[in-house]
């Protein structure tokens, strides 16, 4: 198995640091699923709970920003530790003092300062992963992560709140999330490796500024780094918008809702979105690695999301309180948010002597899609209500789609206009043939011996 990992670019040394991303993550995912709810529930407009959710991503958006630089500079896992402490402590406040409160002022601002942590926990990681992965790889590898992050916030996060909470009740579900958050600190603390290179060493104070400037400079100074941020923007705004808009639209009658599917009856058809990242988060990284970065991203990403924006929300429509039909749709969102793993590997690629700010740079771009999906349902709301912020969302996809004509990335196998160059080897051509070999090293072994030998056994056991 550990050998099967390393095909896709990913060092055993960093296997039990992916792991522990996912279970942080479930921790992080709880309430992402029904916390809009719950607070119109308590007497708070829908424009208050998706604000919630909007100024928690413009902090989350501050910790990307920093995390790429900051986990160059102190080490990632030494950034991981704070955040993932930072997390815990923040949120104790808010279950134990902000929400009881019910003074509005108090929650927005306690949730918010929680979004610091959990990018500097994440984002860290993806240091590591660009010191100890090849450039050629990094995409699959990258397809991994994030399969992990969505095991994480999307899968454990949604599906087991959603069997707790008919029994707990929401506010007691929330305070599940946190043996989630300490097992993922502990695991960091024992099982992540340090960095490779540690650039903070030898730097005066305002070079380490200058360093974390950079992450946001570059957006002004590369273009094809700005490109790329907006498009990273863009990628996730359903991930975030939805579980705004959506539980009040299928699960309530207030700003329009339907009122067809109970709570936990949504989070799991929401939660499908995520057990579908968790083979075309790892597929969408092979393919490109494959067969292209770009031309992916653009139709199977942009593209298939532009629909999947709308169909969301006409399914219900078409077809009443149909789960089966509300799951399709989610297969199709699943889809379409895994086929941007290449990105990272781009802006390394367009900014070869600044890889931080670069990485800074996507972090930023990531945190800021956590603050402007609920954020354009905070604004539009009132005024075009849900309907019409899923057109919004579906417009913004196509203009990510018209962004991506734009990136002619160098990769490896591939011309300038991303065209398969005759004859020239692909990372994913030597990872099919490393398997091939393996498989007939073991079917010749298993003829003329009739049992596996030595060198084959340990292929076999590693695969």
């Amino acid at each position: 198995m550990i050998r099967l990992f390393e095909k896709f670019g990913i060092p055993r040394t960093l296997l039990l640091g992916f792991l522990a991303v996912a279970i942080f993550m479930t921790g992080d995912g709880f309430e992402l699923t029904f916390l809009s709810k719950y607070m119109v529930d308590q007497g708070f407009t829908a424009s208050q709970a998706s604000l919630l959710v909007t100024v928690y991503g413009l902090f989350a958006a501050l910790g990307g920003w920093t995390a790429g630089v900051l986990a160059e500079m102190f080490g990632a896992r030494r950034v991981m530790m704070f955040g993932a402490c930072w997390w815990i402590g923040v949120h104790l406040v808010f279950l134990g003092l902000a929400l009881p409160s019910g003074i509005y002022p108090f929650i927005l601002g306690i949730y918010a300062v929680r979004g610091i942590g959990y990018p500097l926990f994440i984002y860290s990681f993806v240091v590591l992963m660009a010191q100890y992965i090849p450039p050629a790889r990094l995409a699959s590898a990258t397809g991994f992560f994030w399969t992990c992050f969505s095991l994480g916030i999307g899968v454990f996060g949604a599906y087991l709140p959603s069997y707790i909470m008919p029994h707990f009740g929401e506010y007691r579900t929330f305070w599940f999330a946190l043996p989630f958050s300490i097992i993922g600190t502990i695991m960091c603390f024992f099982c992540v490796p340090k960095n490779k290179v540690l650039k903070g060493d030898g730097l005066s104070t305002t070079e380490k500024l200058k360093e974390l400037t950079d992450g946001a400079t570059i957006l002004f100074t590369n273009r094809k780094i700005a490109i790329c941020a907006v498009i990273r923007i863009i990628n996730n705004l359903l991930l975030y918008g939805f579980p705004v808009i959506m539980p009040l639209y299928l699960c309530t009658t207030k700003y329009g809702g339907i009122n067809i599917f109970r709570t936990e009856e949504w989070m799991r058809i929401w939660g499908f979105v995520f057990v579908v990242t968790l083979i075309f988060n790892t597929f969408w990284g092979w393919f490109m690695d494959r067969f292209g970065w770009i031309w992916p991203m653009r139709w199977f990403g942009c593209g298939v999301l532009a629909v999947g924006s709308v169909l969301f929300y006409y399914m219900p429509r078409w077809f009443g309180p149909n789960a089966l039909m509300m799951i399709v749709a989610s297969i199709v969102v699943g889809i379409g948010t895994c086929a941007f793993s290449c990105l990272p590997t781009v802006m390394t690629l367009e900014a070869p002597d600044k890889q931080g700010a670069a990485l800074s740079a996507y972090n930023l771009a990531a945190g800021l899609t956590t603050f402007v999906g609920p954020g354009i349902a905070t604004v539009l709301l009132p005024v075009i209500g849900i309907e019409g912020i899923c057109w919004t969302y579906a417009a913004l996809y196509v203009v990510a789609l018209l962004l991506t004509f734009t990136l002619h990335p160098k990769q490896p196998g591939f011309d300038e206009k991303g065209h398969r160059i005759p004859g020239a080897r692909t990372i994913g051509d030597e990872l099919v043939e490393e398997a091939e070999q393996d498989i007939t090293l073991v079917a010749a072994s298993t003829a003329s011996t009739g049992s596996p030998d030595a060198k084959t056994t340990k292929v076999m056991a590693t695969a």
